[in-house]
């Protein structure tokens, strides 16, 4: 990673202390009620929206905020760190700028980037069903004009947050087909239609409102068209990005640091305080080599690997340490410690690969 790719500007540097600011007085201290508020978190969001911090990596003159992956992976442990449900959800619509970003469909980057930033349109992703084995779960058939979807969409994240979102569909030749549709239940004059199920009751993030889809015959036409990859490309994507989910996992198991060093000062038990010590260097350590394989551009892919699985296993040991601090408060639903630790639950599996799985068992053995 060259030197220009690490710097920033001053408009960048203001932005990043106004996101840290934001984060810091306005979304930490409302955590426990925005993870469970749909409408505190469409606030939250609409807070992000309102500072321009919701297309951080689409470049300047396409409308975003144009940070180099150093600053971007920093601000994705804040906002982690800050609310887990905050981090979960915003995180879709950053993916989605990426995506139409490397996008070669013109009509479409200048119809939503300029206006992704700020939060006037919101654009959520659902291709994780393209990551599974066997028969492809979403379906694309080419016809006069563009394409027929039909199958399941298992994972949608943000419903009525998100005005849409990028499907994920295999074509019969195994290529992979990638185009927005609306987030809603809604039938095309085709018949064509799209059914939307209710919220999934998550253990964590409830307010997130994810949704599964089921697809029928919709018409998906050309200019709607976000990509077409070679077949297996989302798997390529996933083992070159394995760092990205544990970047949330790290930022969790920060705010269980947080969570437990308040606890001290209010206990005054020194051994609360060595346990904080002992894994708040353990974590600064993974930070740091974390960052160094991100700078690195040789950094093995078994190397990613382990710090992507040390990172899970530093949320876990962090939070289940704030919930044994907390004593018996922790059981109390509104208590901070069980949302952590909830939210490390998810952030254990998210975007998990097989690699991932094995890696991460392994570091439990």
């Amino acid at each position: 990673m060259n030197n220009r790719q690490l710097t920033i500007n001053n408009q960048q540097q203001e932005l990043l202390e106004i996101a840290h600011t934001y984060l810091q007085q306005e979304i930490a201290p409302e955590a426990n009620q925005i993870d469970r508020q749909p409408d505190q978190l469409q606030a939250a969001l609409q807070g992000l929206g309102k500072r321009n911090l919701l297309a951080l990596k689409v470049p300047e003159n396409l409308g975003g905020a144009g940070l180099n992956e150093i600053e971007y992976r920093h601000l994705q442990i804040a906002i982690a760190r800050a609310s887990g449900a905050l981090a979960f959800l915003q995180t879709q619509h950053q993916s989605a700028g990426s995506f139409l970003v490397a996008s070669e469909n013109q009509f479409l980057k200048q119809q939503y980037l300029s206006q992704m930033g700020n939060g006037e349109i919101l654009i959520g992703v659902g291709f994780s069903q393209l990551r599974r084995r066997g028969k492809p779960m979403m379906q694309a058939k080419e016809v006069e004009g563009g394409y027929l979807l039909n199958g399941e969409v298992p994972w949608i994240t943000g419903f009525d947050f998100f005005d849409r979102f990028i499907i994920g569909a295999a074509l019969p030749d195994g290529r992979e087909l990638y185009g927005l549709l609306p987030l809603q239940t809604q039938t095309q004059e085709s018949s064509g239609k799209i059914s939307l199920s209710q919220p999934i009751e998550l253990i964590a993030m409830t307010a997130t409102n994810t949704v599964s889809a089921k697809i029928e015959g919709w018409f998906l036409p050309t200019q709607q068209v976000v990509a077409i990859k070679a077949a297996g490309s989302i798997h390529e994507g996933s083992k070159k990005n394995i760092l990205h989910h544990g970047f949330f996992a790290m930022g969790c198991a920060y705010a269980a640091l947080d969570l437990i060093e308040q606890i001290y000062h209010k206990k005054q038990l020194a051994f609360i305080e060595q346990s904080w010590q002992q894994l708040h260097q353990e974590l600064t350590h993974c930070h740091q080599k974390t960052f160094n394989a991100i700078a690195q551009p040789h950094s093995s892919y078994p190397e990613k690997l382990q710090l992507r699985a040390w990172a899970i296993n530093l949320v876990g040991r962090c939070s289940q340490a704030a919930i044994i601090a907390a004593s018996g408060a922790a059981n109390d639903f509104n208590n901070s410690a069980g949302r952590i630790y909830r939210e490390a639950l998810l952030f254990s599996v998210s975007g998990q690969t097989t690699d991932v799985m094995a890696a991460s068992l392994k570091q439990l053995l």
